[in-house]
């Protein structure tokens, strides 16, 4: 028989729980992430928001490493969580009593049962391995705490072995028994038949540890689940050794959204606590990660963006407040005009057809040159296209433009320009740049009109040395009349070209309009 769950197919012989516990590690095995180390004051802010997220289990620390450690452990313990508090220990007594010290509700206790650790870093047989494991539960257990057992690399141990160790330990009193994949290197269906190998043979709780050094954690886990374990460690963020540990915020929404299991997670919460501990660990989320990263409920592509602004669920299968997060839409090369005129509307604009064609093939072209178009250069761009005369009114045209400078040659312009269909070209030179493009416009146009840069102001840049730039100038004809304008460019000496070009552009209409000659 087999039965669905979001649009997934489960077999008969999965064994999902009614619900999962999530032991949430974050300030143990996710702060043994390289360049790591939390203060005591850092850890207890990041508990308290696990506990708000609703994590089940918090694991506050290996007391006996530090007194650092020592101390947040007892913080955390003594915090009045929710959530159950916990403490790491070798079987070892003296690391037994470190964690008892700080009146956490659970213990976790880990020897590794793999041969490799047993030969090359424990030095024991499997039978002091073995004795360890059931003198230390027991040790634990008269101590009225809960006791939770890893075997550490759990899955590259001798099955029989394995299965020994396990079963003396659940016959010791521990209440949980965790299958850690230590080094990541399990498979999915691996991960699913060792579970319900251990089911056979256990009747405690089983949990589910697991590496992403495969990228394989949280499918790892999920198979772990599938074959009956109710409770998976993981980090937020999937911070860890190495490559890290499995994402507590893709498990839980994996279990919520496509497994239909409870895990007493609060969604809502997860944005918030990503955030917070990539701040305090410094640690930044890649913007392609599931869930947190900054692209996953962000839509750049013309089709998707339509599809989105559609109906959302075309292409994506949470709404984004699921999490606590919002839905963005991008500007880029493969933008469309829905997206980029949704984009615009909300910033408070109203381009005409042809002002959004013109910041949509902008866009377009500071993607095919490799710029990451932001919400400012967008922005810049469309007050740009708001200024720019209508094409009827457009009586000035720059057809070609070439601009000599440099520390030892005087500035020289030379452009070539329509206007009103009619060629014209002429060359200047001024102090700048500016200056003599200025003047060789004003050259081209004289039997029109005479007019005079008065200002020029690089006002807006969006960031970045390949920013663009935004030029406001100011423009005075002999009859005193002044005119603004502006324009946006990647290059300040081109966007400084077009801002005089569009404001002749503009004092030559009125000039024409009035009929006047200004001289």
């Amino acid at each position: 028989m087999r039965s669905w769950l979001g649009g997934i197919a489960f077999s008969s012989e999965c064994l999902l729980p009614t619900r999962v516990r999530i032991f949430d590690t974050t300030l143990r095995d996710g702060e043994q992430t390289p360049g790591v180390a939390l203060t005591s004051e850092e850890k207890v802010k990041i508990a308290k928001q696990l506990d708000t997220l609703g994590v089940g289990i918090i694991e506050a620390g290996f007391p006996i490493a530090s007194t650092g450690e020592t101390e947040a452990t007892r913080r955390i313990a003594g915090a009045g969580l929710n959530a159950e508090t916990c403490g790491l220990a070798r079987t070892v007594k003296e690391d037994i009593d470190a964690v008892l010290a700080c009146n956490v509700d659970r213990i976790h206790l880990f020897i590794a049962t793999s041969d490799v650790h047993l030969t090359k870093k424990l030095k024991l047989t499997r039978e002091q391995v073995l004795t360890q494991a059931v003198e230390s539960v027991g040790y634990a257990k008269r101590h009225g705490v809960k006791v939770e057992f890893s075997a550490e690399d759990a899955t590259r141990s001798d099955a029989s072995f394995l299965t020994q160790v396990l079963k003396a330990a659940a016959e010791a009193g521990v209440d949980v028994l965790n299958i850690p994949d230590t080094v990541g290197v399990s498979i999915p269906r691996g991960m699913f038949n060792l579970i319900k190998k251990v089911r056979s043979i256990v009747d405690v709780p089983i949990s589910v540890h697991c590496h992403n050094d495969m990228g394989l954690a949280v499918a790892n886990s999920l198979a772990g689940i599938e074959a009956g374990a109710e409770q998976a460690h993981v980090t937020v963020n999937g911070i860890g050794e190495r490559a890290g540990n499995a994402s507590l915020e893709e498990l839980a929404l994996s279990l919520h959204s496509l497994y239909g299991v409870p895990t007493n997670i609060r969604l809502e919460e997860i944005w918030r606590t990503s955030q917070l501990v990539s701040k305090l660990t410094g640690v930044t989320v890649p913007p392609n990660k599931a869930v947190v990263g900054d692209n996953a409920f962000s839509h750049e592509s013309g089709i998707h963006a339509h599809g989105v602004i559609s109906s959302p669920d075309t292409y994506e299968p949470v709404p984004p407040e699921t999490v606590g997060r919002t839905r963005r839409l991008v500007a880029g090369k493969h933008a469309g005009s829905h997206g980029v005129d949704v984009m615009l509307q909300e910033m408070g604009f109203s381009l005409t057809r042809k002002q959004l064609s013109e910041v949509l093939a902008r866009v377009k072209l500071l993607g095919d040159k490799g710029r990451k178009v932001t919400d400012t250069d967008l922005y810049t761009l469309a007050e740009d296209a708001a200024g720019v005369l209508p094409a009827e009114e457009e009586k000035i045209r720059l057809q070609d433009l070439v601009v000599v400078t440099g520390n030892k040659v005087t500035p020289t312009a030379k452009l070539r320009l329509l206007i009103e269909g009619k060629e014209y070209e002429s060359a200047e030179k001024g102090v700048g740049p500016i200056d003599a493009v200025s003047k060789a416009i004003q050259k081209s146009i004289g039997d029109v009109m005479k007019f005079r840069l008065i200002e020029f102001s690089l006002d807006a840049m969006s960031g970045g040395t390949d920013a663009l730039a935004a030029v406001t100038v100011k423009l005075a004809a002999e009859n005193g009349r002044l005119v603004s304008a502006r324009a946006v460019h990647g290059d300040i000496v081109m966007a400084g070209v077009m801002a005089v070009v569009n404001a002749a552009n503009r004092l030559y209409v009125i000039a024409k309009r009035g009929n006047s000659k200004w001289r």
